[in-house]
């Protein structure tokens, strides 16, 4: 069967659906196929490989880019929204007055979510001003994402986006003071959406409508796209949107071959608009179905256990299916747990256990993945600290986090202002001793304070550091000389900065002046980010984050920045179809660019997605990241930890006042409401899906640690628990399984 796939005609129009479970193989035989057609003489440019997040494609671009496919780089590899951008990059002179953008005669911006939320959050300053949303208590940044999420939503499901509030309002059943807060919603998002037309601002959702609704109507697009791509390879359709799978159902009938690849239970990205019944449907698009039955990595007593913990969570009435069917496995072959009181004694029994695996059994770090709902800042120290007693090595991977909370740009961000004095922005002395902390190898918190008391000053709101030669011998003693010497080489680089360019964004922009001082400074010997991968990994991502910014925001003198800028009217007065004209931002002064995003940072921007930090690196440590998270890397390991198993986090959804993904799908009836019933099963669901994927990405044995108490003291008996209890009751002995055999 599998050979037969790899080598179907690839002319006739012959499409194929692959679906199966996560590790049977199915990316595996996609890459074989994608071999056989450039060895069958068809060109690399008519080749393209789709899938729905950037990070899935790595099996392709490791096949394309090995030492004997030196030509598959022509073969192209994108996500829709990377289709949309490059197509409308190319025929924008088509399409911009069309679509409504204020000056089709100049090229567009493309924002990245990093930038969309910075001019968002512009566009929402009159709004918070006139009391918008006082109702709601969310953080800044996280309500200018929900409204961008909406916007996001809109388009990947495909209604109006002026349709956002009646959909929201129409499931509401609580109190009618949101129905109000809703129609704010309704009108930020459409203020965005104009500032966006009037400024040649293209934001996802806006790249995916313009596609649609201007582009692919047109002749010359469908020549370029849908007749110059002829062999298709799409991989976790599961994953992708709506938008996506409409494509498809358009271009599956035209195209010479194409295989469609689903993983069955998938649909982990759902909050993000995933819709896995459409991506099952296009197999109704596909001449032959093959069907790959049997996982490849996970053994049958943890497939077992994954199932039982998934039925477990579950309905009675599956839960009473589960107890009448015989198992083919064990499940506790596959299962470690351990109930402690305090969440200490959890993660004490958690690091014993990985140190038992590691330096009794030999099991190399890489094998073990500690997985957990949210990964805080407190946890990832706690873990760090208790197996570094131990000497193993751990790394940690937390996507969609602000950057500011990542204290590795904490640190870069702190030191960047101390050599930015005309900024007027000193940082605060404990952000100072913080940075020296992690700057400098070996200095502890404690010196790291007492020397940024002692060098740090501050005069007419402008930072400067004092030489380490100015301290009293006493002083440089207890610091120790060495520390000393660190310290003065980086400050020495910082003045020199400030000497030699007067400001790095002037001279040679923010994200060159961060290069410059991590590649010449942080990550040399004796500082802290040299060997740090993780840190490494934060700092090229604020990097590129800050390069993308100075691309996406026009800079301007003084002069034309005023003659630009929109004045603004009352936000107030808007209605909830955002027919008043709305106040756009206003252009920011070259010289500014630098101080700009620091701002926006400081504000607490969510940061977008970058490929570098998802990729699995190849040191020897043991991955701690969130239960999501670990999903979507699509990572195989021999042992699993979940940690804090207890908690309902594992089961609630993330509190999100100004959105909702399940009512903006496009299944949702309209006016229907959301009740309790709905985000039981919604949550039942979500967490099942979560458990059997996990489990299928687990070779060997999966620790459950539990805690009664969690670390703010508060008692915790969560879905995952009580399905443990039901395993345990109901899954056969060992001595059975023994007198079985």
């Amino acid at each position: 069967m599998e050979p037969d796939l790899v080598r179907a005609p690839h002319h006739g129009n012959h499409t194929a659906f692959l679906s199966g479970p996560p590790g049977a193989g199915k990316t595996q035989l996609a890459v074989a196929r994608l071999h056989h057609l450039l060895e069958a003489g068809v060109p690399a440019e008519q080749i393209l490989i789709l899938v729905p997040q950037r990070t899935l494609a790595e099996p392709y671009y490791d096949a394309l880019h090995s030492p004997e496919r030196q030509a598959g780089g022509l073969v192209d590899i994108a996500t829709i929204g990377g289709l949309a951008q490059r197509t409308i990059e190319l025929f924008w002179p088509l399409v911009a007055a069309p679509a409504g953008f204020g000056h089709p005669s100049r090229r567009p911006h493309f924002l990245t979510l990093e930038t969309a939320q910075y001019y968002m959050d512009r566009v929402a300053e009159p709004f918070l001003a006139a009391g918008a949303f006082d109702g709601i208590t969310i953080p800044r940044a996280r309500l200018v994402s929900q409204v961008i999420d909406n916007l996001n939503k809109a388009a990947a499901v495909g209604f109006a986006a002026d349709q956002i509030a009646s959909r929201l309002k129409g499931a509401w059943a609580g109190e009618s003071a949101r129905l109000r807060i809703y129609d704010q919603v309704q009108a930020l998002a459409l203020a965005f959406r104009h500032t966006c037309l009037a400024e040649n601002l293209l934001d996802w959702s806006l790249q995916i409508k313009v596609f649609w609704r201007h582009l692919l109507p047109l002749p010359q697009l469908r020549r370029y796209l849908l007749s110059g791509y002829r062999h298709l390879i799409v991989d976790n359709t599961e994953e992708d949107i709506p938008a996506a799978h409409d494509l498809l159902r358009t271009w599956l009938p035209l195209c010479e071959s194409a295989l469609v690849v689903y993983d069955w239970g998938g649909g982990y990205r759902v909050f993000l608009g995933a819709d896995p019944e459409g991506g099952q449907q296009l197999a109704e698009l596909c001449q032959e179905r093959v069907e790959l039955p049997e996982s490849r990595t996970a053994s049958a007593h943890v497939q077992a256990l994954g199932r039982g913990l998934a039925r477990g969570v579950r309905t009675p009435s599956e839960t009473a299916t589960m107890e009448a069917g015989q198992q083919e496995a064990n499940p506790r072959r596959a299962l470690g747990y351990e109930v402690c009181r305090f969440h200490t004694q959890m993660l004490d029994w958690v690091v014993e256990e990985i140190a038992r695996l590691v330096v009794d059994r030999g099991l190399p770090p890489g094998e073990i993945a500690m997985l957990a709902p949210f990964l805080s800042d407190a946890l990832r120290f706690e873990v760090t600290e208790r197996l570094g007693k131990f000497g193993v090595p751990v790394r940690s991977h937390r996507p969609s986090r602000e950057l500011r909370e990542e204290p590795a740009a904490r640190c870069l961000l702190t030191l960047t202002k101390l050599a930015q004095p005309g900024w007027s922005r000193p940082p605060p002395a404990a952000d100072v001793a913080h940075a020296f902390s992690l700057a400098i190898t070996d200095m502890d918190p404690v010196r790291a304070r007492l020397l940024a008391d002692i060098v740090y000053r501050t005069r007419d709101g402008q930072p400067a550091l004092t030489p380490f030669y100015q301290i009293v011998p006493e002083t440089q003693e207890r610091i120790s000389y060495l520390l000393g010497g660190r310290y003065e080489e980086l400050r020495t680089w910082i003045q020199a900065s400030i000497d030699g360019t007067g400001s790095a964004d002037e001279g040679e922009g923010l994200d060159h002046f961060l290069s410059r001082l991590f590649g010449e400074v942080l990550s040399q010997p004796g500082f802290g980010f040299h060997g740090d991968l993780d840190a490494g990994a934060v700092a090229a991502n604020l990097i590129e984050s800050v390069r993308k910014f100075r691309q996406a925001v026009p800079a301007t003198d003084d002069a034309s920045a005023q003659e630009n800028a929109t004045p603004a009217g009352d936000p107030a007065q808007a209605d909830a179809n955002g027919s008043r004209a709305t106040p756009g931002p206003m252009p920011v002064r070259e010289g500014d660019l630098g101080e700009e995003y620091v701002a926006m940072v400081e504000r607490g921007v969510i940061a977008a997605q970058y490929v570098a930090s998802w990729r699995v690196r190849p040191e020897d440590a043991v991955l701690l990241v969130p239960a999501y998270t670990f999903l979507m890397m699509n990572q195989v390991t021999t042992v699993q930890f979940w940690l804090d198993a207890g908690s309902r986090a594992w089961f609630e959804r993330i509190y999100q006042p100004l959105t909702h993904p399940y009512v903006l799908r496009r299944d949702w009836p309209e006016d229907e409401i959301w009740a309790d019933e709905h985000e039981l099963t919604a949550r039942e669901e979500a967490l099942s899906r979560l458990i059997r994927g996990l489990a299928l990405r687990c070779r060997e044995s999966i620790y459950l640690a539990f805690a009664d108490l969690n670390e703010r003291g508060y008692e915790q008996q969560g879905p995952l628990r009580q399905a443990l209890q039901r395993v345990l009751r109901y899954a056969p002995t060992l001595s059975e399984v023994l007198r079985v055999e």
